[in-house]
């Protein structure tokens, strides 16, 4: 055989592989964390409801957010309106694609938050919102009270995990966005 056929195979099943490496890497979402089991915040001591509207959560949420992935590599900011958005951008071989995830909130039991994915969009591209948020998940340094689930299309939110001043804990009591109805509950301990 001619030194060239061989070559040219040889590259086209280099390129082969690598594209089938990649069309593996992109479908294959594996197995998301378990969530915490649902059990009730230590609720002794004094409890203050706050009433949020959309922009007051908008604002709080994008704080957060900018503090926690301050210098990684996929910017996020969040919107809500009649439900919660997450907007970012990807950068795929030099390219920059607008990527937006559209999410639905519902408040656990115990006042933690899951944001179920109701629709994605990434450019014109037509992609498995699994695949994003595993994109996601592993492009961002997430705060470890934010646990996204790719297999699941949902992000769970430990609202008793979140940082705030001493020994002070977060509940979500109430996330009704159609209403602009968002109730929390502050824990103080005694």
């Amino acid at each position: 055989m001619n030194f060239w056929k061989i070559a040219f195979f040889t590259l086209l099943g280099g390129v082969a592989a690598v594209i089938v490496g990649l069309l593996w890497f992109l479908g294959n979402v594996g197995e998301s964390s378990p969530i915490p089991e649902v059990h009730t915040i230590n609720s002794a001591g004094n409890k203050l409801t706050v009433k949020a509207t959309k922009e007051d959560l908008e604002g709080i949420a994008n704080g957060y957010i900018s503090k926690a992935v301050n210098s990684d590599t996929m910017p996020v900011t969040m919107q809500v309106g009649d439900d919660v958005v997450l907007h970012s951008e990807a950068t795929v071989f030099s390219f920059k694609l607008p990527v937006t995830m559209h999410f639905d909130p519902i408040v656990r039991e115990d006042g933690n938050l899951i944001l179920k994915q109701s629709s994605m969009e990434i450019g014109n591209l037509n992609i498995q919102p699994a695949t994003i948020l595993k994109f996601l998940k592993d492009s961002v340094k997430l705060p470890n009270w934010v646990m996204v689930r790719p297999k699941e299309e949902e992000i769970f939110i430990n609202l008793s995990e979140i940082p705030i001043s001493g020994k002070i804990r977060l509940k979500a009591k109430t996330f009704n966005l159609a209403q602009d109805e968002i109730e929390l509950e502050v824990i103080i301990p005694n």
